[in-house]
């Protein structure tokens, strides 16, 4: 039942995203999982994935990182965005969009959140990270370096966030210049062909094993599969306290 009811999400979202009208004037509104920043004060990080436009939705999704310094007033948005490079010698984005926003139709799911002390200092490792990510002109949407190999490389930086990208984060899996490495959430073991070809090994992320950039793998979060992302008790969407 939970593979069905998984399967029958995955579809509806791809059908929403393949279907609208014009990228241009898809949704891009707020769902109310990220925090106020005029009410929060406390330091915030959240990491979100949503499926990406057109059919591409059927295979994978986009995700970003999006972190609020103590009292900040605005939320910062780090991620990956391909077409930059029509216009600019970087795909990195750094932006102060909302972290929520819908990605041109597909409604965002939350995948880490993490508050309170000790964030602030993750904060600064991430933007760290960031701005010297080393395939910022590059871009490959199959099977790397693209939006997720950049999540990914930030989210590894910051271990204590435990995040848990699901299957459909093609990309995630393509390791800078290395073979052997750590996950996505910085724990554990990976062995990685190019994110073409492997297995990963973590107390977060479970067993996977990667063939030609799609996963199948059984965590913590549930049953990890092609398409679908991950079927399970523990999505990651729900609205933190």
């Amino acid at each position: 039942m939970h593979f069905l009811l998984g399967l029958v999400a995955a579809l509806a979202a791809v059908c929403a995203s393949a279907f609208a009208a014009d990228w241009s004037t898809a949704s891009r509104e707020p769902v109310g999982l990220a925090p106020d920043p005029a009410i929060t004060k406390e330091a915030v990080i959240q990491v979100y994935g949503a499926r990406t436009w057109g059919w591409k939705g059927a295979f994978g999704v986009h995700t970003w990182v999006a972190t609020k310094h103590t009292d900040a007033k605005q939320w910062t948005v780090y991620e990956v965005i391909g077409w930059r490079l029509r216009w600019t010698d970087s795909v990195v984005s750094i932006s102060h969009r909302g972290p929520d926003e819908r990605w041109y139709g597909s409604a965002p799911e939350l995948y880490a959140d993490k508050r309170g002390a000790g964030v602030d200092e993750m904060i600064e490792r991430i933007d760290k990270a960031a701005r010297s990510y080393p395939y910022a002109k590059d871009y490959t949407l199959w099977p790397g370096p693209n939006s997720n190999t950049f999540t990914a490389y930030l989210t590894r930086q910051v271990p204590e966030l435990a995040v848990d990208l699901p299957g459909t984060a093609i990309g995630k899996d393509y390791l800078i210049d290395n073979v052997i490495g750590t996950p996505a959430s910085g724990r554990g073991f990976q062995l990685s062909l190019a994110g073409l070809l492997g297995v990963t090994a973590s107390s977060v992320e479970g067993v996977e094993v990667n063939v030609l950039g799609l996963t199948f793998g059984l965590g913590r979060s549930g049953l990890k599969l092609p398409l679908v992302g991950r079927v399970g008790p523990n999505s990651g969407s729900e609205t933190p306290p």
